[in-house]
């Protein structure tokens, strides 16, 4: 089994997986969520999406390791931590924060899900052959030979090299192995369900949402558990982690509207936009504007439905490792969420959170106290700007009382202060603005302005 490394405090972004595909011809490419997961994952979506966005930075391999942590592993291990580095922009250094053997097996989840991902997206791939690979991928863990060298995707590096991976798998405890099997084979089915089906209901949303984000929250979550950081019922409560994985993709979703449409693929749900429009693309027509905003506010609000079990699911956690990994994209996705509303610039532009902002949500998201107290700023910002026509408005404000009952301090279980040294925590926002900056140095972002996770 992997031994685990020293402790790192760093409190970065999610493990959020987005899935990114290139139409197709019966419907768009699924948006994958690895969801990415970030950076919640990879983080595509059905038609599929980037995993919270998959492919970016460059910067040297395990760059936020210890040399400690690197010292010991085996050099199968340290590939696969390059991997990581060259795959996504932000889970390498979130899951580096990690406490002990959890970090590899949510670093070993992380590959094993990009690769299936990469399959889902490769359009070179013709259905009749994909379709296979997706349902059996999960088999793939205990062949020590597999790997698929047919794939033209960026990130075929990870199927082209998948034994090295897999032997990683492998050397994982029969606890985390059996987890990420089973994730993987799910998630491989869902995704053959929608490689040639559009969202329809809101039904269909969720269970889109569901294969390709909330699988990741589940499979995420019975880690914690299996690594005893956790409590079991963490890894129990199914219900609960599948919301965390459907609030963040939600997120992206909605704010991604018009660089999906761009892209030839869409994914919001037709129950909800064939209310206010023809086609979902007359939503961006200057003369609809009233109706799209219409409609962005009421898949707002079912997003935001899922707030209250997010609030429930976080103030189970015990380790500040975990605690730091789960909260931080959940407050930026809700910061996220409250920019979007009412917000005409989803059918314009690119909606983002300025830099700061993200910086100032990092350090501060490090306590139940002070997720609760963000989380209520950003639903009294959405009240603020609910309108008296809003079609959704009733919705609306049911919704956000509930947040605003279930953000109040007295609903918390025991405050996690007394786990946390105040230098535990003062480490761990310094570690976390000088890791945003190093990250903005990697990978070349704006000074002005952030994407909500990370990509």
């Amino acid at each position: 089994m992997a031994g685990p490394c020293c402790k790192s405090a760093a409190p970065l972004s999610v493990f959020k997986r987005t899935l990114a595909v290139s139409p197709r011809s019966a419907g768009p490419a699924p948006r994958a969520a690895l969801p990415a997961l970030s950076a919640l994952l990879p983080a595509g979506r059905a038609g599929t999406r980037r995993a919270a966005r998959p492919i970016g930075a460059r910067y040297p391999q395990a760059a936020l390791l210890c040399l400690s942590c690197q010292g010991s592993m085996s050099g199968s291990l340290r590939t696969c931590y390059r991997y990581l580095n060259e795959t996504s922009r932000s889970f390498a250094a979130v899951i580096q924060a990690l406490d002990g053997e959890l970090r590899h097996a949510v670093c070993i989840f992380y590959l094993v899900l990009r690769a299936l991902d990469t399959v889902e997206d490769d359009m070179s791939i013709p259905l009749e052959k994909k379709v296979p690979l997706l349902h059996d991928f999960h088999s793939f863990l205990y062949q020590a030979e597999w790997c698929f060298t047919e794939s033209r995707e960026k990130d075929r590096q990870v199927l082209e090299d998948f034994p090295t991976i897999s032997v990683e798998f492998r050397n994982l405890g029969q606890e985390y192995r059996d987890v990420i099997s089973d994730i993987c084979h799910r998630m491989g089915v869902g995704m053959a369900e929608f490689l040639e089906k559009r969202v329809g209901s809101m039904k269909e949303w969720d269970k889109y949402c569901h294969y390709v984000a909330g699988l990741v929250g589940i499979g995420l979550s019975r880690l914690f558990s299996a690594s005893q950081l956790e409590d079991p019922e963490v890894g129990r409560d199914t219900e609960l982690a599948n919301s965390m994985g459907l609030f963040l993709q939600k997120t992206n979703i909605i704010r991604d509207y018009l660089e999906d449409q761009r892209e030839g693929r869409s994914f919001w749900p037709k129950e909800a936009w064939s209310q206010f429009a023809a086609q979902v693309e007359d939503l961006a027509l200057p003369q609809n504007l009233e109706s799209a905003l219409a409609c962005l506010n009421l898949l707002v609000t079912d997003a935001l439905r899922h707030v209250p079990d997010v609030i429930t699911y976080l103030s189970r956690l015990r380790n500040q490792s975990v605690f730091n990994f789960c909260a931080i994209p959940q407050v930026m996705a809700m910061a996220t969420l409250s920019a979007c509303y009412n917000n005409s610039q989803v059918f314009q532009g690119v909606v983002k959170i300025r830099k700061g902002q993200a910086v100032t949500l990092m350090m501060e998201a490090t306590n139940m106290g002070a997720v609760q107290a963000i989380i209520s700023q950003y639903s009294q910002e959405i009240l603020q700007k609910v309108s008296q026509t809003d079609p959704s408005r009733d919705k609306t404000l049911l919704i956000l009382e509930r947040i605003r009952e279930k953000a109040m301090p007295q609903d918390t279980l025991r405050s996690r202060a007394h786990h946390l040294s105040p230098v535990y925590l003062s480490a761990a926002m310094l570690l976390a603005a000088l890791s945003w900056q190093y990250l903005t140095a990697a990978v070349g972002q704006s000074p002005n302005t952030t994407d909500m996770q990370g990509h």
